[in-house]
């Protein structure tokens, strides 16, 4: 439990220096970035922008409004207003887009997890015969095939030629099942080729040999003595795969027409919304800093030889 502790502080610690980092870099570079929040094909008196800029504190010099802004999600954890989205505070856009993200994000990953590893350990099972053959050329085309093509595939074939699925919208299991689907394949492709190269590897060794010696069943044998071992590769993707999920569910909200953060990523980058792409980062970084985290907890736990220094 002390190691634990002392672990989890130092990730915390590590935490807080990323969060930092990334901050700073993304201060910088938009406000390189050429252009305002207030440019638009449409001029904006002088004057109006004079009063835009003091309301959002975008006329402090760059170190105040850097320094203003960093003590404000320090101390209160506040995100600041959004600039182009008017009476609506980043924290608010938050805690209404993070739900269905995150849904989303779960169901993908569960469907990827399930779906990869039934066909890993079936290949690696029956290695060599066309069932082996068959799902890892499907493997090798869902790693090739982007996410947001396959959702153009999937809407054509299951909404208009066959319709099962609605196209759009949120709020029921079934408006969400197409875009997870579409968000998971990739990964579960992944899961697959991983998965089945752990089987093969933990099948020729000595203990899996002894256990089929013994004469015990091949499901047991299978479950208990091989996937345990075979999973680990699988554990250690898990954190590389959530941040293809969350990044690639960004594209797909949109095509979905998903009310999740990710469209209001896209629309904070495209308006210049400095505050609204802001928070969409750090809160990005924060999830992919803890799933890490929690990856490699899950794998401390599976391999007992793997201690938590």
């Amino acid at each position: 439990m002390k190691d634990l502790f002392g672990y989890l502080l130092r990730r915390f610690g590590w935490m807080l220096f990323t969060v930092w980092a990334v901050y700073t870099v993304s201060f910088v570079l938009m406000r390189l970035v050429p252009g305002n929040p207030f440019s638009s094909e449409r001029t904006v008196p002088p004057a109006i922008e004079r009063q835009l800029r003091a309301r959002y504190n975008l006329d402090a010099p760059p170190i105040e409004q850097y320094t203003d802004y960093l003590v404000g999600i320090l101390t209160r954890f506040d995100l600041g207003v959004s600039i182009r989205l008017e009476d609506y505070t980043v924290n608010e856009v938050l805690a209404e887009g993070f739900p269905v993200s995150a849904s989303l994000a779960i169901l993908a990953l569960v469907f990827a997890i399930t779906l990869g590893v039934t066909a890993g350990v079936v290949s690696a099972v029956y290695r060599g015969t066309l069932a082996d053959l068959s799902m890892m050329a499907t493997a090798v085309l869902g790693i090739a095939i982007p996410n947001f093509v396959l959702a153009s595939l999937a809407i054509l074939l299951f909404v208009f030629m066959i319709p099962i699925f609605p196209a759009a919208g949120w709020g029921t299991l079934k408006q969400v099942m197409l875009p997870a689907l579409c968000l998971g394949a990739p990964v579960a492709a992944y899961i697959a080729r991983l998965t089945r190269a752990g089987m093969l590897e933990v099948l020729s060794k000595e203990h899996v040999r002894t256990a089929f010696a013994k004469g015990l069943p091949k499901r047991t044998v299978i479950l208990r003595h091989v996937l345990p071992g075979a999973l680990l590769p699988v554990v250690s993707y898990l954190g590389p795969a959530t941040a293809s999920v969350l990044t690639g569910s960004l594209v797909l909200e949109k095509i979905f027409a998903l009310p999740g953060i990710g469209s209001h990523f896209i629309y904070a980058a495209t308006q210049r919304d400095y505050t609204l792409a802001m928070g969409m980062v750090l809160t990005y970084t924060v999830l992919l800093f803890v799933m890490n985290t929690l990856v490699d907890l899950s794998y401390a736990i599976i391999d007992p030889r793997v201690k938590l220094e």
